[in-house]
């Protein structure tokens, strides 16, 4: 067997798990007159039992989702449950005979690795579409309207657009590494996805839970290095420089603000980011948790109170 059917295989192989949403919502207009509103995507079975990884912002709010599969059958869709950030939804259909989804370790991806974005891009006909490409870049984080995303995965495999949104972005071994998003806006020529490895931790949350019990602080962070602190002029050259602080949110609350830097955290050092995430992953909404922070020449303590994140 030659590599591009090997390849063909594959691709055929996984896109009998990707699936077409169809969504119905319910807005009042200016005259509260009420007015449906039909929104489309992609997202593919995971689990036999038929469950569906999709985008949160496909199937939020949604009064009926619709669920067609590759071999044509149409069926209701129930909403499970979604993870705000990162933008995770789950849906589950009542029904036999489905393909199901491999799920990759998305630690394990590198720059430059070969990968096929397959989805429904505009809900055309005919089955799912396949794109090409490579991982461009990882550990983005980018800032939308719906918030602030981290640890994004970039790709050239496609262009993500509203109909593709929520499929899957998957290795040369069919394995599904992260899931395509459109939920940035101005993206032009390049793609951006959630790793597997996030959408594992959200959809077992909600599976058991009926939704995500992690605590959110509430920062988009930079890892402060030697470079970092020559550029900026600052005092110390390891920490968590606070570059964002959502309104409202737990950091917000404390009184944290942008060009903080964050020193400790729950009396644990923090040279960077994935530490601070390490030390949140243990933690859960409620818990008070001590940070202290430089800001300017002083440093100080802070009482934050974890909330669940939404």
């Amino acid at each position: 067997m030659g590599e591009d059917e090997g390849v063909v295989e594959v691709i055929e192989r996984v896109s009998r798990s990707v699936v077409n949403l169809n969504t119905l919502r319910v807005f009042q207009d200016v005259f509260y007159r009420t007015v449906p509103v039909k929104g489309m995507g992609s997202g593919f079975i995971f689990d036999e039992r038929g469950y569906i990884l999709t985008n949160s912002h496909v199937i939020a709010g949604a009064r009926r989702i619709l669920v067609t599969l590759t071999d044509g059958r149409t069926l209701e869709g129930r909403l499970v449950g979604t993870c705000r950030n990162p933008d995770i939804g789950i849906v589950k259909i009542k029904t036999d005979n489905l393909t199901v989804a491999e799920l990759g370790d998305s630690d394990k991806l590198r720059v430059g690795q070969g990968v096929f974005a397959i989805g429904n891009p505009f809900g055309l006909v005919g089955g799912p579409t396949v794109t090409s490409g490579v991982i461009s870049a990882l550990n983005r984080t980018i800032h939308a309207k719906e918030g602030v995303f981290e640890d994004l995965v970039q790709t050239d495999a496609a262009a993500i657009n509203p109909g593709n949104s929520g499929g899957p972005l998957i290795d040369t071994e069919g394995r599904v590494v992260a899931i395509n998003t459109a939920i940035i806006p101005y993206a032009q020529g390049i793609g951006f996805a959630i790793p597997v490895n996030s959408a594992k931790e959200c959809s077992r949350e909600i599976m058991q839970y009926g939704g995500v019990r992690k605590p959110w602080l509430g920062i988009t962070g930079l890892n402060i290095t030697k470079e970092v602190a020559d550029h900026y002029g600052l005092a110390v050259e390891s920490g968590v420089l606070v570059v964002n602080v959502a309104p409202s949110s737990p950091a917000d609350k404390a009184g944290m603000r942008r060009g903080d830097i964050i020193l400790e955290f729950d009396n644990k050092g923090i040279r960077r980011v994935e530490d601070l995430q390490r030390i949140l992953l243990q933690r859960k909404p409620g818990d008070t948790v001590g940070a202290f922070i430089l800001r300017g020449s002083r440093k100080g303590q802070l009482e934050v109170i974890l909330e669940r994140m939404s």
